[in-house]
């Protein structure tokens, strides 16, 4: 959600920042701006409403000579999407400009306060009010833009990642983080600052990961400084980054999000990989042997998280309570952290995102931490808040994922929160040694399952065309196929616009079966398991009532297949594992349907990659 990029150093100023923006695209954004210092000290701002390419042909004929420069994509928050809201945002006097992603909860009482001071105000933007304040710290107090930033961010409260650069200096930007991400590439002779490390992975692999409460300050020439909001400095950990450039190209796909579906096979072998040992033997997870007396003494867990990663966690309920019998519950993060939650020393959070970044998940994680609770972090992406946030945790290590659509990251949460169930079900003696390697052994076998799946894309690819111009579909599911029926019918949503909605089978009968007809397809994920005559069952009350069926069912199958209109069969595995082999056809059914629409399937419509506000 929102991007910003900024350089200093001796490259091209503009293409750096314009290649960067592109790089951030997949965050999310409805309009995009550069501000750009030459070395005389002129401070141009060009911005537009739309995409990066139309920023591009704005500023063909417009003057982009620089040595310093910061660049904005933009998520509306306050103000509409709009030429004058768009980042950059000049103080009123024209000596500074500033990008900000985040939310200032208090910018009106602070613009009020600043009105009265006779400052006037060009948009409709909670950060032009931070860089007005900014500016009017700095000339009361006769300042340098170091301390006016310090002193002025005393004042605000919310989330933030900001940069500012001044006219008088040149060489220099200000950076800021608070609950927003923000990190600082270390070149040859020069720096780079982005929300994430996707704008610079081919010009360094050093990178600085800027924290909560602290300052970065830029300056050529000058080694780079991180002090706090009361001047104290703090010592730079400089970190190597685990990134190549190819991962972030589509590689010869179409869509990055087809390439990542395409890439679950290898994805999910780096998760399985040095955690599933002697052949299947044993499982082991660093930040739970670390923390054996934690998991020994524990008497409930409580997963938290948004979204797709919602629904991973969903799974990881049935997989921790069957695999470990402790009482688990699942939150939305979102409604955790207002909910005056009751935390007891002797509970586990497992705090779980793909960014690492999302906030309402970070607030769940202090939250908890403060009550008490140890906290476990599943993330992503490395060197982001929640893995240095949380007490312990673990990576999931699927590589960047640039589709806005979630597909690798999701089955790549599911196998460590498998991975976790197995690991804390032995540690706690509720498997024994032959149940650990009867899941070992089938773990293993996981990657080529998914290879094997994914060869139903073709099918998938014709059967779309049948169901592009449905305006509902309802998916189904039962035990540990009711989360993947809920992913599946994110998935449509998020980018094909159709409604769908995802209920557990059983419940279709108190309501959805009266939106059930002709025009109403079901998707039902039925494979083989405890509850796949329950689930016949509700495929029969489907097809008695005129409704379309597509089933994913296992290898073998007969009876579904004799009843659904269309058939998508599976590898059949051990029932714990099948949410990560039949969520495979749900995510090439939305992306091919998606397709068919003309949508855009990497960059859908008002979503984010990263929901990093409120």
């Amino acid at each position: 959600m929102c991007g910003i990029v900024g350089y200093v150093g001796g490259g091209n100023v503009y293409d750096i920042l314009i290649g960067g923006l592109h790089r951030l695209e997949y965050r999310g954004y409805d309009s995009a701006g550069v501000a750009l210092e030459s070395p005389s000290g002129k401070l141009s701002v060009y911005k537009t409403l739309g995409k990066v390419s139309n920023l591009e042909a704005f500023c063909k004929d417009k003057d982009t000579d620089a040595s310093v420069g910061i660049a904005h994509t933009r998520w509306a928050t306050h103000g509409e999407p709009s030429d004058c809201n768009a980042h950059p945002h000049y103080s009123e006097d024209g000596n500074i400009a500033i990008v900000h992603n985040g939310t200032i909860e208090n910018y009106k009482i602070i613009k009020d306060a600043l009105t009265q001071h006779g400052c006037t105000f060009k948009s409709e933007t909670d950060t032009e009010v931070l860089a007005q304040l900014i500016e009017y710290v700095r000339v009361t107090n006769n300042c340098s833009l170091v301390d006016a930033v310090r002193e002025a961010l005393k004042e605000v409260i919310g989330a933030y990642a900001i940069a500012v650069i001044e006219k008088d200096h040149p060489d220099t930007i200000v950076a800021a983080r608070q609950s927003s991400p923000l990190v600082v590439g270390i070149g040859d002779g020069e720096y780079f600052l982005a929300s994430d490390a996707t704008p610079f992975v081919e010009f360094t692999d050093k990178v600085v990961y800027v924290d909560d409460g602290q300052i970065a300050v830029i300056t050529r020439g000058e080694p780079l400084r991180l002090l706090d909001l009361d001047n104290k400095e703090s010592n730079v950990d400089v970190k190597k980054l685990k990134m190549s450039i190819s991962q972030l190209e589509k590689g010869g796909y179409p869509h990055f999000m087809l390439k990542e579906i395409f890439e679950q096979p290898e994805t999910l072998r780096d998760c399985i990989r040095g955690r599933v040992v002697e052949g299947g033997k044993r499982v082991i997870l660093n930040g739970v042997f670390d923390n054996q007396e934690k998991f020994l003494k524990a008497e409930r867990i409580i997963l938290v998280a948004c979204g797709t990663s919602w629904h991973a966690s969903l799974i990881g309920k049935y997989l921790l309570q069957d695999m470990c019998r402790i009482p688990v519950e699942v939150e939305y993060a979102s409604e955790f952290r207002y909910s005056n939650p009751v935390i007891i020393d002797r509970d586990i959070v497992i705090a779980v995102s793909q960014s690492g970044e999302t906030a309402d998940t970070l607030a769940a994680i202090k939250i908890a931490k403060k009550m008490g609770a140890f906290v476990y972090g599943i993330s992503n992406v490395v060197g982001s808040s929640i893995p240095r946030e949380t007490d312990s945790g673990t990576y999931i290590h699927v590589g960047p994922e640039i589709g806005v659509a979630s597909t690798k990251a999701f089955t790549g949460q599911v196998m460590v929160l498998t991975l976790l169930a197995v690991c804390i079900g032995q540690l706690r003696g509720h498997l024994n040694a032959e149940q650990v390697q009867k899941l070992g052994e089938a773990i293993l076998k996981i990657p080529a399952y998914v290879k094997e799946t994914l060869k139903l894309d073709k099918t998938i690819e014709r059967l779309s065309l049948i169901y592009t111009y449905a305006h509902n579909f309802l998916y189904l599911g039962r035990g540990y196929s009711y989360p993947v029926a809920l992913e599946g019918a994110l998935k449509l949503k998020e980018i094909s616009y159709i409604h769908a909605e995802g209920y557990p089978a059983a419940e279709m009968k108190h309501g959805p079966i009266a939106l059930i007809d002709s025009e109403m397809p079901s998707v039902i994920i039925a494979p083989k398991d405890h509850l796949y005559d329950k689930i016949v069952s509700n495929v029969q009350q489907v097809k008695a009532r005129g409704g379309s069926i597509i089933a994913i069912v296992s290898d073998g199958d007969e009876t579904i297949s004799g009843i659904a209109d269309h058939v998508l069969k599976v590898p059949d595995v051990p029932e714990c594992l099948t949410p990560i082999i039949t969520s495979i056809p749900l995510q090439l059914l939305s992306y091919h349907i998606a397709i068919n629409k003309g949508k855009d399937v990497d960059m859908p419509r008002n979503l984010a990659k990263s929901v990093t506000v409120e």
